[in-house]
């Protein structure tokens, strides 16, 4: 019939990255923080010796409590932490996301994937840092900061901001996310690939890394769909449009 337009489905908003962002904001702030004032530390030769000091005491005390159950723990960690198993998990995981049409969740999670890997290579050319001796695993490249503790960390806290919807369920997910991050940098420590204050420095730049991309690409979701809201449609001819609530005649 004629003056009748056929309309098509609605196209479901996609839900918002972060359900509370100033509480975010304040997390992502102070995971930062904490961070900078780590390599700020290592970057100082006075404190950095004070560092190693704590480094060799806890390098010694791996070596003392090496059991082979906990060794072959700790050399499975070193493969997951390989670019051979995290590559095509990060791909796979970006997969889905794009599957799905979530558009937002696979930009911030792959926005902290290529960040942290930018920062590997830049940081550990800039400081440059020995190994600890007789790792019981293959290692190649500088120390600081640990490249397996920041991957792991930055694809799982990623993975979940970008999967799990947020909520309680997501507070959970994301402390499993941080206690295997943790592991899996203990476990560098355990087997002398690196210093403790490497991999402690991998967790939390792995994490800031995640936090960082999810907070900015939040917002920008934000400032889109404010951009993006429907226009009220015309009223037909003779309909009087509705009146807003508390209106008076």
């Amino acid at each position: 019939m004629s003056g009748l337009t056929r309309t098509g489905p609605a196209r479901r908003q996609e839900d918002a990255l972060l359900a509370r962002p100033r509480q975010a904001a304040f997390l992502t702030a102070g995971v930062v923080a904490v961070t900078a004032v780590v390599f700020v530390l290592v970057a100082d030769h006075g404190t950095l010796a004070r560092i190693q000091r704590l480094d060799d005491a806890w390098l010694r005390l791996m070596i003392s409590g090496r059991a082979p159950p906990l060794t072959a723990i700790a050399k499975v960690l070193n493969v997951l932490g390989l670019v051979y198993v995290t590559l095509p998990v990060r791909i796979a995981l970006a997969g889905f996301l794009a599957v799905r049409r979530r558009w937002w969740h696979l930009a911030a999670f792959a926005a902290a994937i290529v960040l942290s890997e930018v920062l590997i290579g830049s940081l550990r050319g800039i400081y440059d840092r020995t190994r600890p001796p007789g790792s019981l695993v293959a290692t190649s490249g500088a120390s600081f900061p640990s490249g397996h503790a920041i991957a792991a960390s930055v694809t799982v806290v990623a993975a979940v901001i970008a999967l799990v919807p947020a909520g309680r369920q997501r507070t959970l997910w994301g402390a499993a996310a941080v206690a295997f991050s943790i592991v899996m940098g203990l476990s560098r420590a355990y087997l002398g690939a690196h210093w403790l204050s490497d991999a402690t420095a991998g967790i939390l730049l792995g994490t800031s890394c995640a936090l960082v991309t999810a907070l900015v690409a939040d917002q920008f979701q934000r400032w889109r769909n404010r951009g993006q809201r429907p226009m009220r449609p015309p009223c037909p001819a003779g309909v009087p449009p509705p009146r807003r609530a508390g209106s008076s005649r």
